[in-house]
């Protein structure tokens, strides 16, 4: 409930990335080293452009699809940091 409420604005699109146990031995940081460098931002910043906020979270509740992520509503699974900077071009 509390992790809702934000201080700073975020970008259009919310992109969680699953650090929970499943993820995390399947190479989550992995997942979230790609996505800082293809997008410019760190856990828990928002892009130049607005457009993004990235976080890392507990759990996804995927743990069957490690590692995981959710832009917006949408989740991507068994990603490698070539599909996951992929997912995050679609938007």
């Amino acid at each position: 409930f509390y992790t809702q409420f934000r201080l700073k604005p975020v970008g259009k699109h919310l992109v969680r990335v699953c650090h929970g146990t499943a993820c995390h031995v399947s190479g989550a940081e992995k997942i979230s080293e790609a996505l800082r460098g293809s997008m410019g931002c760190g856990d828990g910043e928002t892009t130049a452009d607005g457009k993004f906020t990235v976080e890392s979270v507990a759990c996804l509740g995927c743990c069957s699809l490690a590692p995981v992520m959710m832009i917006d509503s949408e989740t991507f699974g068994r990603l490698t940091p070539d599909s996951a900077a992929t997912a995050v071009k679609e938007f």
